[in-house]
């Protein structure tokens, strides 16, 4: 069975964290897969580390370089909080080159303590206990202080929004943050767990799946255009690295998944 795009497949919903998470995390997320015939998904890189509840244990998705394809039984119910950019590595416990392209359980990393966590959720009646239940046990895990490299969740919010045309990412970064690159790039593999260029490649990408959602009849050279590519060119071979489609590809996958 051809692997396909997370969103393509059974239902997906996502939310702003609840507010007594948001020193450390960005969303909350739950993905439903169907009962019959659940295709294997293609989980595109975004820059970000989601902590999961699946099957009754919690685990470490992320942070990604490269597309990585997950096979879930059908019916699974994925349940994903989604760190704040540059939170998970003090929140782990754990340096995010540590952990890149990787699906941990929590236990290999905190070990008892997580399997006590997972032990205290126990049976809920429906997902919005789950849900509920989960978000409370994470709480009660919170740093004494958000986990957040403030510094480095700058560095983040400089590459969404990028450089002035033609200044070379990083020495740009370097003056903006005042680092050295040296040590820019060690607190970049620690928080993110690449470089700044790697990671400005990826958001680059998300950037072009959110305006191509956003402008269903705009044209594909136009959509790169605005998300910074050089050309088209440019955008399909960085599309089939990260996701392993074309965006054409991509756009007859998710219209066929919009359809059913």
């Amino acid at each position: 069975m051809q692997a396909v795009p997370a969103q393509a497949t059974g239902h997906f919903d996502e939310r702003p964290a609840a507010p007594f998470l948001r020193d450390n995390f960005a969303a909350t997320w739950v993905h439903r897969l169907p009962e019959v015939g659940a295709p294997p998904i293609i989980v595109t890189p975004d820059g970000t580390i989601d902590l999961q509840w699946i099957d009754g244990r919690f685990r470490i998705a992320g942070p990604d370089r490269d597309p990585q394809v997950e096979i879930f039984p059908a019916g699974a119910t994925i349940i994903g909080f989604r760190f704040r950019p540059a939170a998970a590595a003090a929140w782990l416990g754990a340096p995010a080159n540590e952990i890149v392209g990787q699906r941990l359980a929590l236990d290999d990393l905190w070990g008892a303590k997580a399997t006590r966590l997972a032990g205290s959720v126990g049976g809920r009646p429906d997902l919005a206990a789950l849900v509920a239940c989960l978000e409370s046990i994470l709480a009660k895990c919170a740093p004494a202080r958000a986990a957040t490299d403030m510094p480095m969740g700058a560095a983040h919010a400089l590459i969404e929004a990028g450089p002035p045309a033609g200044v070379p990412l990083v020495p740009w970064l370097g003056r903006a943050l005042a680092m050295s690159e040296r040590t820019l790039r060690r607190r970049f593999d620690e928080s993110f767990g690449y470089g700044p260029k790697t990671l400005d490649r990826i958001l680059r990408y998300q950037r072009f799946l959110r305006l191509s959602r956003g402008a269903k009849e705009a044209s594909t050279a136009m959509l790169a255009a605005e998300a910074g590519y050089a050309d088209q060119a440019h955008l399909v071979r960085e599309s089939r690295r990260l996701s392993g489609n074309t965006p054409y590809e991509l756009g007859r996958i998710m219209g066929a998944s919009a359809k059913r």
